[in-house]
């Protein structure tokens, strides 16, 4: 093999490399927009990230379950059929 077809190949290898990583990139998009953060449904130690009220900002750290404040991400348009609730109202019951 000589010197061009061993830089053919590298370069062959590493577009493809990039490519694969803007599909995962788009992927992730796409997934994004199909879902909606629902709060107050989550099962303790199963939240997707920080907490409404800033008591941690990992996920996988609820204490309780269906606590206000923890939220996870479901598709859009079931959170209200799990009987979870919207940041806003999550926010409200807070307060109470």
């Amino acid at each position: 093999m000589n010197a061009q077809q061993k830089k053919l190949i590298v370069s062959s290898a590493m577009a493809s490399a990039l490519a694969l990583g803007l599909v995962g990139q788009a992927t992730a998009a796409d997934d994004k927009a199909a879902k909606e953060k629902c709060f107050g449904i989550v099962k303790a130690g199963q939240n997707d990230c920080a907490s409404l009220s800033g008591s941690h900002s990992c996920a996988g750290q609820a204490k309780a379950d269906a606590a206000p404040d923890e939220w996870k991400y479901v598709a859009k348009g079931m959170c209200k059929k799990e009987g979870g609730l919207s940041a806003d109202e999550a926010k409200a019951k807070m307060k109470m």
